[in-house]
């Protein structure tokens, strides 16, 4: 069976809304990931957190977090590999000096119009199959996922912090 034909069941199947939707953001997860890894020698949540901050200065990384689900961890990984590039800057909050507010640099501007101006292209080159007004339906329906609890809250698969990889099998 080739995979055209695999991924029609797979679409198919019981859970095709979740597999149709882990399918396109994984592939563009991948082209994306990839150019910017390659181009730029950055991770994918470092690009992404250098958009917030410019989009936003002033934001504390765990504001950061909630525009960008990814682990704290993560985004502050993600802000020290673009502080130690000269791509932002941290500045003691004037509120609470324990927390940091982070800064784009213009060489952080500048390079964030570089890869917004790519994505823009990918964005572009990824909804071409989809009319103006299929785009239009396509974003308000994914909008309105986004917008619920349920994206990043779950009732259906908690983990229970007694909860251990291989337990499910029977191992100890």
């Amino acid at each position: 069976m080739n995979v055209e034909n695999q991924l029609d069941e797979i679409f198919a199947s019981d859970l095709r809304y979740l597999m149709l939707i882990s399918y396109i953001v994984l592939g563009n997860n991948a082209v994306t990931n990839r150019y910017i890894e390659q181009t730029y020698r950055m991770p994918v949540h470092a690009w992404s957190t250098l958009f917030a901050i410019v989009m936003f200065p002033g934001i504390r990384a765990k504001q950061v977090k909630a525009l960008f689900p990814r682990p704290q961890n993560t985004i502050s990984r993600a802000a020290a590999l673009l502080e130690t590039r000269g791509l932002i800057e941290q500045h003691p909050s004037p509120n609470d000096g324990r927390e940091k507010e982070l800064f784009a640099t213009p060489a952080g501007e500048a390079l964030l119009a570089e890869i917004r101006a790519a994505s823009f292209r990918r964005q572009e080159e990824l909804f071409a199959p989809l009319s103006d007004e299929e785009r239009e339906t396509f974003f308000a329906l994914a909008r309105k996922i986004a917008a619920g609890p349920q994206l990043t809250d779950t009732v259906t698969m908690k983990v229970s912090p007694n909860s251990r990889k291989g337990k499910a099998n029977g191992a100890a």
